[in-house]
């Protein structure tokens, strides 16, 4: 980007709290291109997923293509390999109201080898991510056992990463930050129909962990409530943040091949904040070769302590923010997906290839962060909102 950078670049989009669209790509992404066995004691199999994936919502396009290579020696070792671009244009209400439109491109690799003993499964990966002032470097380790005939499945893992943040208008910054994820999850089989899987996860961060181009706004006269206000204080973060999350999944499997999934998590760090999130997934099969699926999830959050829309002064506390994924809002989400099986049987190299679409639409509605493009007070500015589409097109070959 040039000297026209959009204020409200989405730095480091994984770690949003909210439903951003950051979440919204990694998400179904993670879910369908997944590179890790769901189960110790099995490795994944063979594959190879092209996938394509487009978001447009709140002035805010980003597009791109993931590559990603799994293969084994059918024993002991599994490895993967994944290529990530997002491209992305933005001109949101933050762009906006602070700065002007931009345009840039991340692009990440990822890579993870898997070894099967028995039944435990060792996973070590690395994951590199670069756009022009943010870089960052990621390294995990998880271990799963499982145990009682395989009914019971115990993953522990350990993840870290460091971010290199810069500024593309100012040179003075020249910023790191420091991430660690400590995780835990049981997957119980509770009957023969019946899975349950439990996950817990403590989120430590230490360092610079704002935006360098935001800045909060400010009334140009604290004592009348009713007076303009502007853009010229930069934000204040704090320099460490602790989260913990914990997620409980139920998936159901009907006697006609289909499958029901319900699922809940809860959020809460030190910055104030707490999230509940709802999703429930039916999966049916239409034919042989047919598979759709329809979901639906809501999701709702508590602003940070130190977030407000509109300050009364510059120096009114020690920390202050107005990030619209610090502050509270809501979403809802409906989405379906289709997955055509290509073959009906092997063919060559090729065991098994199919087509996937997934769509979702998701509506934003804030609480307490107000759209201020029309300008005017404060006081007298609408809570924003806006709706966001999400589509995704892969292709999958085991081999």
């Amino acid at each position: 980007m040039g000297a026209a950078v959009g204020v409200t670049k989405h730095l480091n989009l994984s770690r949003s709290i909210g439903l951003s669209f950051a979440f919204l790509l990694s998400a179904p992404l993670a879910l369908l291109l997944s590179t890790r066995p769901l189960d110790a004691g099995v490795l994944a199999e063979d594959r190879a997923d092209a996938l394509y994936h487009s978001y447009d919502g709140g002035g805010v396009e980003v597009t791109g293509p993931s590559i990603l290579v799994r293969k084994g020696d059918n024993k002991n070792f599994s490895g993967t390999l994944n290529y990530y671009v997002d491209s992305i244009s933005s001109a949101s209400v933050d762009v906006i109201t602070q700065g002007s439109p931009y345009s840039e491109q991340r692009t990440q690799w990822s890579g993870s080898v898997d070894y099967l003993h028995a039944d435990t499964t060792m996973t070590a990966g690395y994951t590199y991510s670069n756009e022009s002032d943010y870089q960052a470097n990621t390294y995990d380790f998880s271990i799963s056992q499982s145990m009682f005939g395989e009914l019971t499945t115990v993953t522990l893992g350990y993840s870290r990463g460091f971010d290199d943040i810069s500024s593309n208008v100012d040179a003075s910054i020249n910023e790191s930050a420091d991430h660690q994820n400590y995780h835990a999850s049981l997957s119980q089989i509770l009957t023969k129909n019946l899975l349950l899987s439990l996950n817990y996860d403590v989120i430590t961060d230490e360092g610079f962990l704002r935006n360098p181009y935001r800045k909060v706004y400010v009334l140009d006269d604290f004592n009348d409530p009713n007076s303009l206000a502007n853009f010229n204080t930069a934000e204040i973060y704090p320099n460490t943040r602790t989260s913990n999350a914990v997620s409980a999944n139920f998936l159901y499997y009907l006697p006609y091949r289909a499958a029901l999934k319900f699922g809940y998590r809860y959020y809460v760090d030190d910055w104030n904040i707490t999230a509940h999130s709802v999703d429930l997934r039916y999966t049916h099969p239409l034919s042989n070769r047919w598979l759709v699926d329809v979901g639906a999830r809501y999701y709702q959050q508590t602003h940070a302590d130190f977030y407000a829309d509109v300050f009364d002064r510059p120096d009114q506390q020690n920390f202050m923010a107005r990030d619209k994924e610090l502050s509270e809002f809501k979403d809802y989400t409906l989405g379906f997906g289709l997955t055509y099986s290509l073959l009906k049987k092997s063919y060559g190299f090729i065991d098994k290839a199919t087509v996937n679409f997934r769509y979702d639409h998701v509506w934003f509605k804030y609480d307490d962060f107000s759209d201020v493009r029309a300008g005017g007070p404060p006081s007298q500015a609408p809570l924003y909102e806006f709706d966001a589409d999400l589509m995704q097109l892969f292709a999958s070959i085991w081999y």
